[in-house]
Order: structure tokens, then sequence, then C-alpha cells
């Protein structure tokens, strides 16, 4: 199986998906960013993007990822992953899907004004830019059809410790 942690830039995914990896017996996380990196070091580089998930190969390159290491050690993967444009989304579950691999797609959300506040007070990575544009978008992606295709785990008032344990909890029934 596999827990995929979607939302905005900055919501929480990667704090989040740790808890939830010590939550789930036989899990294990996968940064899908790292395959888009693999693809930034190409050289000569690939056409100019502001976004790695523009790529065509990184899809197809997440789905036989994430199966070729469930192949290899079961369990579970958790996915901090954001992903904010439908046919992307649409394109990597369905890849998995084709491979028997059930997805349980979760969404960190929080209301905007806390979002940017998170956002601006970030003591590890410092305020973003690059975070911020994307707040918006996932504003947008939540309305048209994201918050439709998923499990929305509001952390506006909660912290990652308590989405994980309800990410965990939903996760794990679902397996029986």
């Amino acid at each position: 199986m596999i827990i995929w942690l979607n939302g905005t830039h900055g919501i929480g995914k990667t704090t989040t998906s740790a808890l939830v990896q010590q939550l789930v017996p036989g899990s294990r996380v996968f940064d899908a960013e790292k395959v888009g990196e693999t693809l930034m070091d190409i050289k000569p580089g690939l056409p100019e993007t502001d976004n790695f998930q523009h790529w065509p190969p990184w899809r197809p390159l997440v789905v036989d990822t994430a199966r070729r290491v469930l192949d290899y050690t079961g369990g579970t993967l958790v996915i901090p992953m954001t992903v904010l444009v439908e046919p992307y989304w649409r394109e990597i579950s369905d890849g998995l899907a084709e491979h028997g691999i059930a997805v349980r797609h979760f969404v960190l959300h929080a209301e905007p004004d806390v979002l940017r506040a998170r956002i601006l007070g970030d003591t590890v990575m410092g305020p973003s830019a690059f975070r911020m544009q994307y707040v918006e978008a996932y504003a947008e992606a939540a309305r048209a059809w994201l918050h439709d295709e998923a499990e929305v785990v509001d952390t506006t008032d909660r912290s990652p410790a308590e989405a994980a344990g309800q990410i965990a909890r939903s996760a794990l029934a679902a397996t029986g």
C-alpha cells in the first residue's frame, strides 16, 4: 500500500510522513522529490521548467520506483509529495493501480492565513518565496478536484503528531 501525503509546499508533509512511518508497521518513507532531483542533475539539462513534475519522465519514474521498492520490501510506502495538477495525479494513481498497488491519498490542509504564517515563520527552512507562490495554486486545486480525491486532514489546529495519528488510524483501518 501507499500512503500519499499531498498538500501544498510548507504544509508539513515531510514532518508528518516521518511520524506516520513510525505508526504504520512495515512502512518506509519514499520522497518522490528525489526522482525530480535526479532528473535535474542530467547534463546537459532537460528543457527549462519551473517544476520538475512538468517533465514527462518524472511521473512514470515515480510509479516505477514505488512499485519496485514495494516489490523488494513489501509493506507500505509513505510518500510526502505535492501534486496539484490533476492530470499528473491521474497518471500517477492510474499507474499505481495498473500494478495493483492500493493508494490511500491524504491531503494536509490549513487555512490560508495559518499556512502563510507557518511558511513565513519556518525556523528550519526560513521564509520561502517558492512555498508562498503555491498557496493559491493549492487553493485552486482544492476547490477544483483535490479535496474530492483524498481524505482531507485539517492541520489548522492540529500538530503534526495529531495529523499523523489520524492518517495512520485511517490507513490501517482500510487494510482491515
